[in-house]
């Protein structure tokens, strides 16, 4: 059974930096992509990055955020820096575990499984 088990999260100032991490366990080989959404209080979850042969990114976070894994570990993690109060949401990670195309994946249907959420506040 495919578990996707989160870490950090927290309360920061505006300016300020957070890491989450997530561990994918499950199966014997790597998902093809890894990647991060997150839902504010009252809106729809909304795509944040992913990584499969390449690192991608939702205008929203590009340039403040970064996203990478450890193919060894089946670990993705996303580096967030310069956090704005408008980041605060529940960050889910999310996995695909095999894909049809070599293409960015940025709905969250498109994923197959999912973390439990961890989150995120960002005091102004």
């Amino acid at each position: 059974q495919v578990q996707l088990v989160e870490s950090g999260g927290g309360l920061v100032q505006a300016g300020g930096s957070l890491r989450l991490s997530c561990a994918a366990s499950g199966r014997t080989f790597s998902p093809s992509t890894m990647g991060w959404f997150r839902q504010a209080l009252g809106k729809e979850r909304e795509f944040v990055a992913a990584i499969s042969w390449r690192a991608y990114y939702a205008d929203s976070v590009k340039g403040r955020f970064t996203i990478s894994r450890d193919n060894a570990k089946n670990t993705v993690t996303l580096q967030m820096d310069s956090l704005k109060p408008e980041d605060t949401a529940v960050y889910y990670c999310a996995t695909k575990w095999a894909a049809s195309a070599r293409r960015d994946y940025v709905g969250a249907n498109e994923y197959d499984y999912w973390g439990q959420g961890t989150q995120v506040t960002v005091s102004s």
